[in-house]
């Protein structure tokens, strides 16, 4: 019951940061819209959409699977797919192009021409600085490195935003949209707008109870992990004929477990 407490009240908690709650708010196509708008005010998006099939891309049993925050396509056909990423994770730039593998796989059927291949973005909104610039947007595309001014022609734009930065390098609406990202509360129509579909989507006890699910079984993938990693050590340390006695000393210190519970796992 505590833990169900303690999920209940991070639920009330949560902000635009939160890569569940974005998705949701996203789910408004004209915020959705507004926000592309901000991010690449050189398009002229009239409508976008939702393809229902592509949020969630799992090719195979063995494949990583892919839950993308916002994923939708515009009225040209070009397609966006839209993260949320609070902690540097230290790998972004090759889930991008893992992201950009399994997006592509999907757009195009078997038998089809590569000119199939729709134009995408992938964009990434972080709460810190990937590449320690000081930027608020670093923008990339594939360019000849003996001559930039040449364009490889793939279409594929990957895009990483910056909400810790105070460099004047966006516009004044795209940096209202950051400082809200990062907690602030700028004066801004739109943002005004988006902290009211906050405040509505907490009030969703659907989405709550999604929420809710998704964070359970995150858990549950997350102590399977770690009792996988406890059982190997286990394993590889008996293989080197080390006592039992120096297992449970190190299952204490490099897992925090009671000495009852190293001996669970010793007993096993």
């Amino acid at each position: 019951m505590r833990k169900m407490e303690t999920k209940q009240i991070i639920w009330e908690e949560l902000n635009i940061s939160n890569d569940f709650l974005f998705g949701k708010v996203m789910q408004n196509p004209e915020l959705c819209k507004e926000l592309l708008q901000r991010i690449l005010p050189d398009l002229m998006i009239e409508r976008i959409e939702y393809p229902e099939l592509q949020k969630s891309i799992n090719m195979n049993m063995d494949a990583h699977s892919v839950r993308l925050d916002v994923y939708v396509k515009d009225d040209r056909e070009t397609v966006y797919d839209i993260e949320m990423q609070v902690s540097d994770t230290k790998e972004l730039p090759k889930r991008s192009r893992y992201y950009q593998g399994m997006i592509d796989l999907q757009l195009v059927d078997a038998g089809q021409h590569y000119k199939k291949l729709n134009k995408s973005y992938i964009i990434f909104i972080c709460l810190f600085d990937l590449y320690g610039k000081g930027r608020h947007i670093y923008t990339f595309a594939n360019t000849c490195k003996e001559d930039n001014s040449i364009l490889m022609g793939d279409e594929a734009v990957k895009i990483f935003l910056n909400a810790d930065s105070a460099m004047n390098d966006v516009s004044r609406e795209l940096k209202a949209f950051l400082d809200y990202v990062s907690g602030q509360m700028p004066e801004d129509s739109y943002v005004e707008k988006l902290e009211e579909a906050v405040q509505e989507a907490r009030k969703n006890r659907e989405w709550r109870h999604e929420y809710m699910t998704l964070l359970m079984r995150d858990q549950e993938n997350v102590e399977k992990g770690r009792e996988q990693g406890i059982l190997g050590m286990i394993s590889a340390l008996r293989d080197l004929d080390i006592p039992d006695s120096i297992i449970l000393q190190k299952l204490q210190e490099k897992f925090f477990l009671t000495k009852e519970e190293s001996q669970k796992y010793l007993s096993r």
